[in-house]
């Protein structure tokens, strides 16, 4: 284990793969990271897909100058509660409409999982077409007020597309089977809730959280159960290569949304891309996120939830820029090796994105957001690793 951090670097980790949600762990070991571990500045370096740079600092708690102070200031008490009321009475009235929507029916039940993905008619059509126009209406009340969107690529995405994975011309064009977006901040699903509308893996926590619960199952989301080890369930990944089958095979079938790096970044990286948008062997469609900024950074890196809420209702105006390219048709090679098929998708969303390719993996931020809160105990994901 020791050897192992002494040479910590920025080769792909070959440590177990977490949940495909958000990382924070919650058990931890009394052994001591090693020196080379606890240099922040060291690691920053190694860790540079997870650093913050905005003004606010690493941890949104950096000594900000005066004006800065200021237009804080002035933002804490009036943009801050009228967008809280304005942005839940938003959640609220949405809450209804699922709530309306879902009266009399029974979700479906199978793999562990509870949705009303499977709604069809009219109360489908209610809950996509206003989940759609309170998604736009909740990015303009935080501040998104134009959204710059790039469809169908640039003429270099199709030709990258060419060299790799591409649709044969005597081949039908195919239904792709998921979206896969780099992944930023909890923002990115309410652009994509607002553009397509797919579902998406989540926490089954989320599943219990008041308002957003519901919203969830209308979402049709794969919950993941980490504590299950029953063999009645097949698993996360099996259960996400189903979802990305079936919306391949029918038109009708709610799309699903991955995010294949299993993590956020500060924005201006692309890590290493897990297999599971990619093991049915469907088209996807790569869709690049951006958020420029000047002041606070919307990426959801080393900052608690309610802090990052505070500091992103207070900046008056944030910004957006999203690039759809070409739906990616896997050769046949890249069907037999998943592997092949991610790294070959995640090259073209870095050349099209201006993305730094990194290959560090989600212990190699654990270490570092540990060593950012100042807590000299072993990260789970690595005491896992080294049990």
């Amino acid at each position: 284990m020791e050897s192992e951090l002494r040479g910590f670097n920025t080769k792909p980790s070959k440590t177990p793969q977490p949940d495909p949600t958000h990382d924070d762990a919650s058990s931890r070991d009394d052994r001591p990271l090693l020196t080379s571990a606890s240099n922040v500045l060291e690691l920053e370096k190694k860790c540079a897909a997870y650093v913050r740079n905005d003004v606010y600092g690493a941890m949104g708690r950096g000594e900000l100058l005066l004006m800065e102070k200021l237009q804080l200031g002035i933002a804490f008490v009036t943009l801050l509660p009228l967008r809280t009321i304005l942005v839940m009475t938003v959640l609220v009235v949405y809450y209804l409409i699922c709530r309306i929507c879902t009266l009399f029916s029974v979700p479906n039940h199978g793999e562990g999982q509870e949705d009303y993905a499977h709604l069809g008619g009219w109360r489908r059509t209610v809950i996509l077409r206003s989940g759609r126009f309170l998604s736009k209406t909740l990015l303009f009340l935080v501040g998104f007020y134009r959204i710059n969107e790039t469809h169908n690529g640039s003429k270099n995405s199709q030709e990258n597309s060419k060299t790799a994975g591409t649709l044969q011309p005597d081949e039908p064009e195919q239904r792709p089977g998921a979206i896969v977006s780099n992944h930023i901040s909890y923002l990115d699903i309410l652009y994509h809730m607002s553009s397509s509308f797919p579902s998406f893996v989540a926490k089954r926590s989320v599943a219990n959280i008041p308002l957003v619960g519901l919203i969830s199952k209308c979402l049709g989301c794969v919950y993941v159960q980490r504590e299950s080890k029953s063999s009645d369930f097949k698993g996360v990944s099996g259960v996400v290569t189903d979802r990305v089958r079936k919306a391949h095979q029918d038109e009708y079938a709610p799309k699903i949304l991955l995010f294949p790096e299993g993590t956020t970044t500060n924005g201006d990286y692309l890590i290493s891309f897990k297999t599971g948008a990619f093991l049915a062997r469907a088209p996807v469609v790569p869709v690049i996120l951006k958020y420029p900024y000047q002041r606070f950074s919307p990426a959801w890196e080393s900052v608690t939830g309610m802090r990052h809420v505070v500091f992103l209702l207070c900046q008056f105006v944030n910004h957006m820029e999203v690039t759809w390219l070409p739906v990616y048709y896997p050769s046949q090679l890249e069907k037999d090796d998943p592997k092949l098929y991610a790294n070959n998708v995640r090259r073209l969303m870095a050349s099209e994105g201006n993305l730094i390719l990194s290959d560090i993996g989600l212990a190699e931020k654990r270490i570092y957001l540990a060593t950012l809160n100042g807590n000299n105990s072993m990260p789970s994901v690595l005491r896992q690793k080294d049990d």
